[in-house]
């Protein structure tokens, strides 16, 4: 099996909806052989590609590799996004990894990408595992760097760096080295250039003990998750990137336990686990009411949401501008949902809860919620606030700041899945819209 079959096989192997996802191109050999793969195979995979480029402004040069990106994205005719950063010379390895995947995740969001897909490698892996020992991680840590999270994929994770070097000059392809990749004073780049050649001049099967430990200690995290999605009474739920369990539940466990299994549910929505803070916060959280949050670094948090342990992840960005619902069909994404349209006739009875209403012609904007929105629900008396309303439908606190609220005229007349309003509600066999409101999952 050549390489291009390879990455077919291992494209396949993780599952991404047919959809659009953003590709994150540093313009070094690995990122633009996985381009170059994901053109070659487009017509197997459907994904629709968006290229993006971090700049993070460490390098005198940089701008020369972010022209060099933008034109492979141009000759592959796909659309590319360029974030500059202007970190300067004395960034760090985890500064410059904190801003570029906010950054990365920034730009998906605006174009509606799902995933975003990185070139990490099997050498990256390695490196990634004897890291993390170094820094005293735990079994889980160990096992590495996983093939698909909440919202990153890594479809190069079982090739060497040399079979991608192998296959971009037999392409004729051309690519940036980075300097900062050479440079000891990176951590990464200590131990790929220094450590692990010396290491392997006294142990011939460095790699082979890595993998295997990573192996080993993949089973366990596996295990462990599944243990999360099999144990019905934890009532484990994983809404938008947003996991959840039974407060209730986990407080009847031993500390240790409950420990384990918050850790195992922040990584299976690729939050961060360290221990200390983790006992810090559950401890906050104990007995406390619905509301209560306590921070976990990175802007991660664990939410109190009746009766429930929310992870909370850091903000998707800047509050979502008000989108217009105009015109006989459509459809399209706001801020993690996606909202579809269609023109049609309106049924008997619609519910007053549900991600489907049906409302007389009118023009109609979807916008986040406003302090002091009120609304009459559909068969009720009197204006509710919508507030009131999210507390009925047990929508998490942290959730509400982004949920859609669709209104009229300046009326609130829907909260999708939480409360229809009895205002432009079609009776029965007249003109009517449908609208559809959902998360992407």
């Amino acid at each position: 099996m050549d390489l291009v079959e390879r990455f077919v096989a291992a494209l396949e192997a993780l599952g991404l909806p047919r959809a659009s996802v953003l590709v994150a191109v540093s313009g070094g050999v690995d990122s633009v052989v996985l381009l170059d793969l994901l053109h070659e195979t487009r017509d197997g995979h459907g994904l629709d590609l968006v290229v993006a480029h971090v700049d993070h402004g460490i390098r005198p040069d940089s701008g020369a590799v972010a022209r060099h990106v933008e034109n492979l994205a141009r000759q592959f005719g796909l659309p590319f996004e360029l974030v500059s950063l202007g970190l300067g010379p004395d960034a760090s390895e985890t500064r410059a990894r904190t801003a570029r995947y906010r950054a990365l995740r920034e730009i998906a969001r605006r174009h509606g990408a799902r995933y975003i897909l990185t070139a990490h490698h099997l050498d990256d892996q390695r490196e990634t595992v004897l890291m993390r020992f170094l820094n005293g991680s735990g079994p889980s840590g160990l096992a590495g760097m996983r093939r698909k999270t909440r919202d990153l994929a890594r479809p190069l994770l079982s090739f060497s760096r040399r079979s991608l070097v192998a296959y971009a000059r037999a392409r004729g392809l051309e690519w940036a080295e980075d300097p900062s990749n050479l440079d000891p004073r990176h951590l990464r780049s200590w131990i790929r250039h220094e450590v692990m050649p010396r290491m392997k001049e006294r142990l011939s099967s460095l790699e082979r003990n890595l993998d295997r430990t990573r192996r080993q200690a993949g089973i366990q995290r596996r295990a462990l998750h599944q243990l999360l999605r099999h144990w019905p009474e934890l009532g484990y739920r994983d809404e938008a990137g947003r996991g959840s369990l039974s407060m209730v539940v986990l407080e009847r466990f031993p500390t240790a336990l409950q420990v384990t299994l918050v850790q195992t549910l922040l990584r299976a929505v690729g939050g961060p686990a360290g221990v200390t803070r983790l006992r810090r916060a559950l401890r906050a959280l104990a007995g406390g009411q619905s509301g209560l949050t306590a921070d976990l670094g990175g802007q991660w948090r664990l939410e109190r949401s009746f009766e429930r342990l929310v992870v909370v992840p850091p903000p998707a960005g800047d509050e979502p501008a008000a989108l217009l619902i105009s015109g006989p069909a459509g459809s399209t994404t706001w801020d993690g949902w996606r909202i579809t349209w269609q023109e049609g006739t309106a049924p008997a009875t619609q519910p007053r809860v549900g991600d489907t209403a049906w409302f007389a012609p009118a023009s109609l904007v979807v916008r986040p919620p406003k302090a002091g929105d009120r609304l009459v629900p559909l068969g009720g008396v009197g204006r509710r606030l919508a507030v009131r309303c999210f507390q009925d439908a047990q929508v998490a606190r942290s959730e509400r700041a982004r949920w859609p609220v669709i209104e009229s005229g300046g009326t609130v007349t829907w909260i999708p899945g939480v409360c229809r309003s009895a205002r432009l509600c079609p009776a029965a066999g007249e003109p009517a819209i449908r609208v559809e409101v959902k998360r992407v999952s």
